[in-house]
């Protein structure tokens, strides 16, 4: 198929591009991706131009007949992409051109600018795209409460400061990330309502002389409404910059959870068993089990995060209203795009297959002294100010560590030569899973309220 590269706005100049102006200046490899957001706009701008008998009702079917077609030879693969052509408007009012004629076709760009076109393509893309991603969260969030449902009864050790600290539930520890990716999805559904509004007749940067039915285009491509300021609308990107925010968090939440995938599948820790199909081996070492999936996804997330910066970087200081520079919006979100649609897709199935070590988790839950807060609060039940008890358990910890014992291992007398207030009772708040129940308070790690989070969650997402 071959297509005219005759410029589309070439009246003005008497000197054909320097072919390295156009190689530099084309963003068609990479905005070819918004031919689907481009097509479905030029066909409501078209209906809207017939109806207002801006352009004749005859020319409207052609158009919207060409621009199907259009569509169908780049699904098809059939597409010749132009780089003279520059982006993938002119390359698709190229093509139509010489399916329906240049004259027809030439009026389908009557009240529209490139700079309002891509503002509402890239809307699109965006609010399709943002709905993809949440619905991948949303996925791993299931997978998230499905294994926590599955591990109930798991206890393991608390970490702060990556220091065992407090027994909790597995399925607590889990929980703790489908929070994080909860806010994720809020933040994916806010950056969409924000770009519900429709920037199409805002023109190159003053709106339209013509009288174009602004609020109908909206309606048929899905928007709520329309933009207020063809200024502002032409040069926001605003939505770009908040969805590549929200993508950089969310890849921020998921190399938390790898990092401690990584510590977790190792030797030293034992706590899971990450499947076969998700690691590699060493070419030198026989015996390795690499975690090169939750590696590799901890190490994506710069990606994203530098997508971010990048756009931030290209808006900072550029001036009302289009500038050449906004065309650098787009591989960076492209690129962050992928990696987390990426990411979140191998995610999933890597919790899902993922083996619990039940028997490792339970036996770490109880060292550490990790029960020492629930003695605290023991005494504290008896009388006692938390300063002082905190001191008293203190001086118990570092006995048992001179002593090499541990909790379970003193008797009662040992017990009160660091306080009266001990009394048989202390016994039953010894035990790692003594002391998850007793964080019966909302929000806790008791396997009551854990149960309850996971019904509450499971009620939200079905």
């Amino acid at each position: 198929m071959k297509k005219s590269t005759q410029k589309l706005w070439g009246g003005r100049f008497t000197a054909p591009t320097d072919e390295l102006v156009e190689e530099f200046t084309a963003s068609i490899n990479f905005d070819k991706r918004l031919y689907a957001e481009d097509i479905a706009g030029s066909i409501a701008h078209a209906k809207m131009l017939g109806r207002q008998k801006i352009i004749p009702a005859a020319d409207v079917k052609p158009i919207i007949n060409g621009l199907k077609q259009i569509k169908a030879e780049i699904e098809k693969g059939e597409f010749n992409f132009s780089v003279a052509l520059e982006d993938i408007h002119m390359n698709i009012e190229s093509r139509l051109g010489e399916i329906i004629g240049a004259e027809i076709a030439g009026r389908l760009h009557t009240g529209r600018s490139r700079n309002d076109q891509v503002a509402l393509d890239v809307r699109l893309y965006l609010r399709r795209q943002l709905e993809r991603v949440e619905g991948l969260v949303r996925e791993l969030v299931l997978v998230l409460l499905n294994k926590a449902e599955a591990e109930i009864g798991v206890i393991m050790p608390g970490f702060t400061h990556l220091q065992q600290a407090q027994p909790v539930l597995f399925a607590h520890h889990l929980l703790a990330y489908v929070e994080m990716f909860k806010r994720d999805i809020g933040r994916l559904c806010d950056c969409r309502k924000r770009l519900d509004l429709s920037p199409l007749g805002s023109g190159a940067l003053a709106g339209s002389s013509f009288a174009l039915d602004r609020q109908s285009v909206a309606e048929e491509l899905g928007f709520s409404g329309i933009t207020a300021n063809s200024l502002d609308a032409v040069s926001d990107r605003d939505g770009v910059a908040e969805a590549l925010f929200a993508f950089s968090l969310l890849m921020i939440h998921l190399t938390r959870f790898c990092e401690e995938l990584v510590l977790w599948s190792s030797v030293q820790f034992n706590f899971i068993t990450l499947s076969d199909s998700f690691c590699t081996g060493s070419s030198i070492m026989p015996q390795k089990k690499n975690p090169d999936v939750p590696e590799l996804i901890r190490g994506k997330s710069g990606r994203v995060v530098g997508s971010l910066v990048n756009l931030l970087m290209t808006l900072k200081s550029l001036p009302l209203a289009y500038n050449k520079d906004m065309q650098e919006d787009k591989e960076p979100f492209f690129d962050a795009l992928d990696t987390v649609v990426g990411s979140l897709r191998i995610m999933a199935p890597m919790i899902k297959e993922m083996r619990v070590n039940q028997e490792v988790m339970a036996r770490q839950a109880g060292a550490g002294f990790s029960t020492a807060t629930e003695i605290a609060d023991y005494l504290v039940r008896k009388g006692l100010p938390f300063r002082a008890a905190h001191e008293v358990v203190g001086k118990v910890v570092a006995f048992c560590e001179a002593q090499e014992l541990i909790f379970t291992e003193l008797t009662l007398s040992q017990w009160r030569e660091f306080s009266e207030l001990f009394a048989d009772d202390l016994f039953t708040l010894l035990a790692p899973q003594d002391a998850v129940d007793a964080k019966a308070l909302y929000g806790g790690t008791a396997t009551a309220r854990v149960a309850e989070q996971i019904a509450a969650v499971r009620a939200e997402f079905n």
